[in-house]
Formats: C-alpha cells, sequence, structure tokens
C-alpha cells in the first residue's frame, strides 16, 4: 500500500503503513510566517493498492488540530474519480481521528471536504466568460505568480447606475465549500432564463471573486497564503510582501465602490450555515443595523440551511474587527457587509 500527497491542496504526514491495513498518519502544519503559531487541520492524500481491504486511516494529532471540536459528527470525504465525492465511516477518541474503509478500486483519494481543485477554478473561469453578461478580470498576481481574477457580471438592461454588489470567497483556502458557492451563484447569475438573476442584474453589478488564495489552496493549506498569512486579518494594511491578494481586491473595491459584500467562508466546528455582521462596530448606525436585519430575515426566508439561531457572539471580533473584510468594507463603505458561513 502506498500514500501520497503530492498534488494540488495534498497535505498529510505519513508515518506508518502496516500490512495488516493499520495506516498512521499525522495532519501536517500550514507554512505560517508566525513560528509560534500552528495550524493544521485539513488533508487530503491518495491511497493505493488497498483494493478489498478494510483499511484503518489513524490520524494520531487529530486532537492537536487548530479546531478539534470540528471532529465530532465528522465524516470525511472520499472519491475514485476526483469528481464524485461521498462520505465514509470516522471515528474520533482520544485525540485520534480514525477513517475505516474498504476500497472498491486500487486508487482512492480522501479530504477534509470536498477539494475544489486549481483546474476547475481555471474552468469555472472559463465557463463564465463564455457568457455575453460576464468579463473576467485580471487584477493582479499571488506571491506564488498565479491570476488573482474577479468575474464582473452586469446586464445592459435596466437602471443606468448599477449598485456594486461584491462577493469574495476561501480567503482560507481549506474551507473549499466557499468556492462551491461561489460556483453556485456565477451559474444561477449567468443563467438567461432565471427571472430572480435577470431582476437583480438590472439592478446591480456583480463582482465575484471565487478564491481569493490560489497559493494556500494548491499548497494544501487551512488557513495562510504562501507568506504565511492569514488574509482575513488583512483587510487594515494590506501589502504585496505578505498579502498581495487583498492588497488588489482591495484597490478594485476602490475603484468600483462597494453598496453589498459577502465575505464567504466555512466554519470548522459549529455546524449550521449564518452570518456575521457588523452590528458591533462604534461607526454602525442605526439605519445599517436594520438594513443588515432586513437582508438577514430575507435570506433565512430564502435559504432554508440558513439560519438565525446559532452563530458567533456579536463581539467576538471586536479588538481587531477592522482587520477582517466584512468589518472593514462595512466600515468604509456604510453598505451591508457580511461573513457568510457555511
Amino acid at each position: 500500500m502506498k500514500i501520497s500527497s503530492h498534488f494540488d491542496s495534498g497535505s498529510i504526514e505519513v508515518v506508518a503503513i502496516a500490512t495488516d491495513g493499520n495506516i498512521d498518519l499525522k495532519l501536517r502544519l500550514d507554512e505560517v510566517s508566525d513560528p509560534s503559531v500552528q495550524i493544521r487541520q485539513w488533508f487530503h492524500f491518495r491511497l493505493q493498492g488497498a483494493r478489498g481491504q478494510a483499511v484503518n486511516l489513524r490520524i494520531h494529532n487529530a486532537g492537536a488540530a487548530t479546531y478539534p471540536g470540528g471532529w465530532k459528527d465528522y465524516r470525511a470525504c472520499a472519491s475514485y474519480d476526483r469528481v464524485h465525492w461521498f462520505r465514509v465511516d470516522t471515528s474520533y477518541a482520544d485525540g485520534v481521528l480514525v477513517i475505516s474503509h474498504m476500497p472498491e478500486r486500487d486508487s482512492v483519494y480522501y479530504a477534509y471536504f470536498e477539494p475544489y481543485s486549481w483546474e476547475r477554478h481555471l474552468q469555472l473561469l472559463g465557463r463564465a466568460e463564455d457568457s455575453p453578461l460576464a468579463r473576467v478580470r485580471d487584477l493582479g498576481a499571488s506571491l506564488d505568480g498565479r491570476d488573482l481574477n474577479v468575474i464582473e457580471i452586469r446586464s445592459e438592461a435596466g437602471a443606468l447606475e448599477k449598485r456594486a454588489c461584491w462577493i469574495i470567497a476561501r480567503q482560507h483556502p481549506g474551507e473549499t465549500m466557499a468556492e462551491w458557492l461561489a460556483e453556485g451563484v456565477i451559474e444561477r447569475l449567468l443563467d438567461p432564463f432565471d427571472p430572480v438573476s435577470r431582476a437583480l442584474l438590472d439592478e446591480a453589478a456583480f463582482y465575484i471573486v471565487p478564491n481569493m488564495n490560489p497559493d494556500g489552496s494548491v499548497r494544501g493549506n487551512l488557513r495562510v497564503n504562501a507568506a504565511g498569512a492569514n488574509l482575513n486579518r488583512e483587510w487594515v494594511e494590506p501589502t504585496l510582501e505578505r498579502s498581495p491578494e487583498v492588497f488588489h481586491v482591495r484597490a478594485a473595491i476602490e475603484e468600483t465602490g462597494c453598496d453589498f459584500f459577502l465575505d464567504v467562508h466555512g466554519d470548522e466546528t459549529i455546524p449550521y450555515v449564518f452570518a456575521a455582521g457588523n452590528e458591533m462596530l462604534p461607526t454602525s448606525t442605526e439605519a445599517q443595523k436594520a438594513e443588515q436585519a432586513r437582508y438577514l430575515q430575507a435570506l433565512a426566508a430564502a435559504a432554508p440551511d440558513f439560519q438565525l439561531k446559532h452563530g458567533y457572539p456579536s463581539g467576538r471580533y471586536s479588538e481587531d474587527a477592522l482587520k477582517l473584510a466584512s468589518k472593514w468594507i462595512g466600515h468604509r463603505y456604510g453598505c451591508v457587509s457580511l461573513t457568510l458561513e457555511l
């Protein structure tokens, strides 16, 4: 049997592989800029040579993960073809995460969550630009030289002055569910037969960045970019040397202005879909709070998965609030600006 992870978003450390099907593994640390900070949670690896054999993939340092609370009731993802993913039996006890499975084929992949590959990202950009409603604009490059793109979606019909709606996803690369949501939003907005999308595009232009952290995504990090920076703490003073992704996107937002902002993430421990707003900011007015509340109520009515009961306490990020994307945008532009956690 063989374990490998030298591919797009691959991440694991091999300790030992026994012939009885017990395979000992460790989560790999993110490449962080501060050596005193240890971040580990994401994994994505391939097992070969275990067709028809029961295996126990034992991740021994799962208790030292950044969010060990996320292992409660967790089930790992698996795929034979990297297109269709399914859940497999997973247990957690005494700091060890055990993935138990009997592969039906010679090659099988396991991941923390269904990966969203760089190749799929590029295909998404290509499909979007097939539409007359979309333009794919280059904003700059990441530290590893990957393109940072925004998809601009607008209709020539409707209001002359379009409201600018910005949606960014995957500042934390291991939260791949964020880019899956971005793909769905893009495809729906570009559906010429969708009356809701047509009505939205009559009034607003959408600027969508499906992947804010391409380097961290390919490198297999949970939270940081190639410089070891957590992009969602870089919005006050982004730099080309440390956080060019935020630097370029913030500059593009300055050009268009912002009337609505959504920063899409995925929480590792809270098993609900929820949003975090800006009501705790000293600059948040009563009118802004009321507008935010109306939006959240409307979202809860429209989306059965979204709820308002479970989420973060409003004061969770009070000390460094403006370092976060949605807080900085809400403060800067006075618009509804939210972090959406999946």
